[in-house]
């Protein structure tokens, strides 16, 4: 992994995926007490950043590869990358998911025209229905995160911020990331090393699921032992990748994490001064950005909106309680 792959994806999304803009409120500078500036991926084609890992990786397919077809596993926002890069590119896609992932993700991944087999996460075996399906079928295996092409992918929105940033005369700043399994927050890191060195990455996640925060403290992979759902399911995941930890615990700051309610609280302030809608997982670095300034260093901060496909109960349930009226 090295920034010659993520230009190399860059070339290849050039066209597709969208420059997302990079955003600022002055009542969010006043909370937080510093200027904060929000890379919006909520904006990006399927609403979340992954629509970037997903094209690099098909692009990136050999022919025979594509014509054979696509699966991946996700609990909703891969999974329409995925599906809307594979139909882009003529090719067919699987989509295993959790039964229990939002509504609105398993609908749109079948919108998009992808085969979704949904699975029981308490009783049933992903990887082992996985592996049947492609052993039957000769489809490719597009991870969520630990996948070279698919951080590359990711890594092109790290080169967004360093441009976009430069622009506006910041060339040092913490960058809070939306962090699961660390395709995101490796993909920026690599890329900010490259163009904007002052700049540190620093990954965010929710209070029991916080695997990478304990990771990179320990300098070892550590895994989460509780559910493997929660509120903020699109950054939920066992434990950091193997290709993706050894890039963060080179490039990446501590970490922080976040409660529920401070997701839901950033959802509303997202909402009210952005007008972006955010889901719970997507929100966790501006919640990190606002809440959390005892643990960012200089005057300005950047955060990621990682996604925004959230459904509706839960995005009312965010505004009505957390909202300012």
């Amino acid at each position: 992994m090295d920034i010659q792959r993520i230009e190399a994806a860059a070339s290849r999304l050039k066209g597709h995926a969208r420059v997302t803009p990079l955003l600022s409120s002055p009542f969010l500078d006043e909370i937080a007490g510093r200027r904060v500036l929000v890379k919006a991926e909520c904006l990006q084609h399927t609403g979340s950043f992954k629509y970037r890992g997903a094209r690099s990786a098909v692009s990136a397919l050999s022919d025979g590869q594509r014509k054979n077809g696509v699966i991946a596993y996700s609990s909703g926002n891969h999974a329409q990358g995925v599906a809307l890069a594979a139909r882009q590119f003529g090719a067919s896609a699987v989509i295993i998911m959790p039964a229990d992932a939002p509504k609105m993700k398993i609908d749109n991944t079948r919108a998009l025209g992808a085969e979704v087999v949904l699975y029981d996460r308490a009783t049933e075996d992903r990887d082992a229905i996985g592996t049947k399906l492609s052993d039957e079928r000769g489809l490719t295996l597009i991870r969520p995160f630990d996948e070279p092409e698919v951080i590359a992918g990711q890594g092109t929105c790290g080169l967004e911020i360093a441009a976009q940033a430069a622009e506006l005369g910041v060339t040092e700043a913490d960058v809070i990331v939306c962090c699961g399994g660390g395709g995101l927050t490796s993909g920026i890191a690599l890329a900010l090393e490259a163009r904007a060195p002052g700049m540190r990455v620093r990954p965010a996640e929710p209070e029991g699921f916080d695997d990478v925060s304990r990771s990179l403290a320990s300098g070892q992979i550590e895994r989460n032992t509780g559910s493997a759902s929660g509120l903020c399911d699109a950054i939920v995941t066992p434990q950091p990748g193997n290709l993706t930890f050894p890039i963060m615990h080179r490039l990446c700051g501590q970490g922080i994490v976040v409660s529920d309610d401070e997701a839901q609280r950033a959802m509303a302030q997202a909402f009210a001064r952005l007008k972006l809608v955010a889901e719970p997982g997507g929100a966790v670095a501006l919640a990190a950005a606002l809440y959390h300034g005892d643990q960012i260093e200089g005057d300005t901060v950047i955060c990621t909106i990682s996604g925004g496909n959230v459904d509706r109960a839960v995005f009312l349930h965010a505004l009505e309680q957390f909202g300012e009226g």
